[in-house]
Order: structure tokens, then sequence, then C-alpha cells
């Protein structure tokens, strides 16, 4: 599949660096676009609704034109409320009761990671397109699933990997793969660290706030304000029942961006090691920064090697990106730009951007396109769930600490019914995932 962020989207254009600057373009519309079943007319207007409306979410309102965000579910009603006064849109605390609302035509999905199956999944059974946050999943069988959801209702599901619609990504990913460095004989991604546990005292729980709901499919523990936020000493995201770390966090654009630049986005590596010291999690038994527990769960190093032979080390790259060395030369990648020790290359990028051969494009709006012309969105559910997945299998190296065999079309590992068990995880009871 061609990922170039403008081969998907119609003669409505997107244009200039909507990424960087915010700045879009006006859409255009073509005549021929008429409404049909699961396909909006050029007259009706996209109706968002968000489930989460922290922070991650206030990033992601910059819809387009033909889009309106009319509801918005957060176990926090005060805040749901909140921010939906800001659109004149309905505050929802149980996000199955925004599902039911006719209005909602498409979710953005905001939610901490241990949320993310659930809400996308129940979201495409209601008949909803969704975009939801990276890391997609918590589990590799959570992703799978989503994949399954997705083509079976025939949902657009766009994965929050918006390096995937950035120029400089697109083309320096393209270059890896056309072989334009090179044969690569070695690739250093960033060294992530894995999460940790946490056994905070409880505090007072908000009075709006919906603790019980927020906990989901997790064993309840008590409120507390540095477990429910995102990265506050050090917050959710660092701990194992809610999150992968740093793997799944920046390890979902990092890794995705080594995916892409392989070739490798329908398949996987077949092997992972780990080298150095057994992982050793610390447990946070009060606030602090991340600081020492992403330094202790950086250990033991990961590699993993594809079945093309090209071995990959977590290493020094920097975060979100991956260094490629071929025969021919050097391909640097991070966020929004890319290094070349071929000169060549630069140049040939800048030329492309004059022509517009190049565009960044937004990837929200990338996303409501494609629910129009329902093609297949620039990080569509089965690149986010192959994406995951890689760092899924980082973090079960470290977990298991030894080599393990990965069978990237069964999605097994060989022979090793222990690490299977590290595919999904226990529910708790009401919270379980659904059929499909």
């Amino acid at each position: 599949m061609s990922n170039q962020p403008t081969e998907n989207i119609s003669r409505r254009t997107f244009l200039g660096s909507a990424v960087a600057t915010g700045i879009t373009v006006p859409c255009f519309i073509p005549s021929g676009v008429l409404a049909a079943e699961g396909r909006h007319g050029p007259n009706d207007r996209i109706g968002v609704g968000y489930i989460g409306t922290g922070r991650r979410s206030g990033q992601l309102r910059d819809i387009s034109s033909d889009a309106q965000i009319v509801a918005m579910a957060d176990v926090d009603i005060s805040r749901a409320r909140a921010n939906a006064k800001k659109y004149n849109a309905k505050a929802y605390q149980n996000y199955h009761d925004m599902l039911k609302d006719d209005a909602v035509d498409a979710v953005v999905i905001a939610s901490p990671d241990h949320w993310h199956a659930l809400h996308s999944i129940h979201a495409m059974q209601a008949g909803k397109d969704v975009y939801v946050e990276k890391p997609m999943t918590l589990t590799i069988r959570e992703g799978r699933l989503m994949v399954e959801a997705a083509r079976k209702h025939k949902r657009i599901v766009q994965c929050g990997s918006q390096q995937r619609s950035m120029a400089p990504n697109y083309f320096a990913c393209q270059m890896v793969r056309e072989g334009r460095i090179g044969k690569i004989h070695k690739v250093i991604g960033h060294n992530y660290p894995s999460p940790w546990e946490c056994d905070f005292p409880g505090q007072p729980r908000p009075k709006e706030l919906d603790w019980d709901q927020w906990c989901g499919p997790t064993q309840p523990v008590p409120y507390h304000i540095d477990i429910y936020a995102p990265r506050r000493n050090p917050g959710w995201i660092s701990f194992r029942p809610y999150s992968g770390g740093e793997m799944t966090g920046w390890g979902a654009h990092g890794l995705d961006q080594l995916q892409w630049a392989l070739g490798m986005d329908e398949s996987g590596p077949t092997e992972i090691w780990t080298e150095g010291p057994k992982f050793d999690p610390p447990t946070y038994k009060k606030p602090e920064s991340s600081e020492r527990g992403d330094k202790l769960c950086s250990s033991p190093k990961v590699w993993f090697r594809y079945k093309s032979g090209v071995t990959v080390e977590l290493g020094d790259s920097k975060p979100g990106g991956a260094i490629f060395i071929g025969e021919k030369g050097k391909i640097d990648i991070a966020r929004g730009r890319f290094e070349s020790d071929l000169p060549e290359l630069k140049k040939e990028y800048e030329a492309g951007l004059q022509s517009n051969k190049y565009k960044t494009v937004n990837h929200l709006h990338n996303w409501l396109e494609c629910i129009r012309t329902r093609k297949t969105p620039n990080a569509d559910v089965a690149i986010g769930h192959r994406s995951a997945t890689l760092c899924h299998l980082c973090n079960i190296a470290r977990w298991t600490n030894r080599k393990l065999q990965w069978n990237p079309v069964d999605e097994v590992f060989v022979n090793d019914a222990e690490s299977n068990k590290y595919l999904d995880r226990e529910r708790r009871k009401g919270y379980e995932m659904p059929e499909v």
C-alpha cells in the first residue's frame, strides 16, 4: 500500500505545513461526490464526537470546515461540560451514551491507552468512523480485533501517527524503501523505556470524576492525581497497567517510521532479543519524576531482526525516528525532518516541495476527507496495529529476558506458550473485549 500523504486525497486539497504551523488551505468538494450509504454528501457536515477531553484531545480539535464538533464524553463530567460549551456541543460522562447520539458520525478517541481498543471497537459497532490516538493498543490481540472490526463494519479508522502525513518523513522513508542509500546493513532506533509499577496511596477523588470508569478494564486502585494525569510525577503513561511506557508512547512514532521505511507495514520482525542486565522495573510508592524509572526500564537493550536479514538496534537515534545506514549512504529520520550524507537527496526533496510533489497534510483532515471518499487514510488501522505490535514485542522481550521467535503472519510466538500469554491481558468483568 502506498502511503504518500497526498495519495489518498481526492480533488479536495490540503496544502502547506499544517502540522507544523496549524495553517490550512480552504477545501473544495468535487461536484460529483453525492451522499450514499456510509458516505456524506457535499453539503453534509461531519459530526465529530470526542472520547476523552484532556490535554491530547485539546490538540486534536483543528477539524476541517466541513465538519463540526457536536459531542464530548469524559469520565470527568465537569471537564466534558467545559469543553462542550466551547463548541455548543453536548456533554456526556458515559461514552456509550454519546455513541447513541445520531448527530455523531465520527469519533476522536483521546482516552488513556488502556481504553483505546474498547472505545474504538464500540464506536465502530455503533457505525462511527474512528480517529484513535497512538499507541493504538495496549496488547497485540487488541490490535488484530480492531482491524477485524474496521473491516467488518466498513469503518474508516485512522491511527494518530501523524508523521505519516508529514512530507519530510514520507520522502525519507520512500528513499530508504527504494534503495536510494543502497542495501541496508544497519538500523538504529531509540532506546525507549518500558513501563514500571505503581503503588500510590489514595487521595480524595474529585466529586465529578467517575474513577471506576477511568480504571475500566484494569483492576481498580485508589484515585491519585499522579496516576490520573498522563505525564505528571510521572502519570499513567509510565505505569504498566495502563500503558506500555515510552516504548509504546514515543515508540509508536519512531518504530512506525522504521516499519514504514523498511516496507514492513504488513509484517514485522521474526526475531527479538535483549542484551544487558535483566529487566528490573521499580515500583513507585510515591510521586516523583520519571527519570529514575526511565533509566532503570531502558535496560536491557532490545534488538530485532526481519526475515530479510535487516537487524535493528534500539540505541541512540532521536526519539520518533531512526537511523538507516546503507551501502551508499545514511538517512537519519526524526519528526518532520530528515538528514542525509547524500546531498542529492536534500536537493531532490526541496525540488519536490516546490513542485508540490511532496506535501505535508493535516492528519485529522486526511481522516475526515477519507470519511467522505471511503479511501484508505494515511495511517490506516492495519498500519497502526503493526506498528504498535512492534512496540509490544520489544516490551515482551524485556519481560521474558530471552530470544523470541515471532511469526508475523499468525501473530504468535513460535513454540513459546509463556511469551504468548503476553499477547493479551486479563480484563475486569464487564470490560471484556467484545465479539467484533
